[in-house]
């Protein structure tokens, strides 16, 4: 449930070059070392020590072991869109939605339906299970659309050099 409710205040201004600098290198590789991002960013050991501690401290990094989920069991994906009435519910049903292990990304959003929902389930029967027996049961919950995914393409983390042109690109995006 990370940055449910998180404060976007924190804006990326916030963030110096190095904080981004630091941010690719982990994207590239996870498991690189404080030792090869120092070294790669000419950079003291303590100073990357230090951001790193200070960008978890703000949630702004969150080291994660990503799985695929194809490779793991999860063989249906599906995109939700929900209609919450009385709208006043709208936070009280993202909160109960939040808390389905199933829920991977969940969104209030604009236009026709007031929440995103993308979930992951090992099979078209869980899905099913979690749409009838979890979500429309959900007080507030008033119509879904569900979508499938037939095949994902890609997934991936947001590009930096979007937010900060002057980064280097990682290897992964060349």
């Amino acid at each position: 449930m990370q940055h449910l409710w998180a404060d976007s205040a924190m804006a990326s201004t916030a963030l110096d070059d190095l904080d981004f600098r630091i941010l690719a290198q982990l994207q590239d590789d996870g498991r690189k070392s404080f030792t090869e991002i120092a070294q790669e960013l000419h950079v003291s050991v303590g100073t990357v020590r230090n951001r790193i501690a200070s960008l978890i401290a703000s949630r702004t990094l969150t080291v994660i072991g990503r799985v695929d989920p194809e490779k793991v069991g999860f063989h249906a994906y599906a995109h939700i869109f929900i209609k919450v009435r009385p709208a006043a519910q709208i936070n009280n049903v993202a909160r109960k939605i939040a808390r389905l292990p199933e829920v991977s990304f969940l969104a209030m959003i604009s236009g026709e339906y007031d929440l995103e929902v993308n979930v992951m389930c090992p099979n078209n029967d869980h899905l099913i299970r979690l749409m009838n027996e979890k979500i429309h049961r959900i007080t507030g919950v008033h119509e879904t659309n569900t979508n499938m995914y037939l095949r994902v393409f890609k997934i991936a983390q947001p590009d930096l050099s979007l937010v900060r042109p002057n980064l280097l690109v990682s290897s992964n995006t060349k």
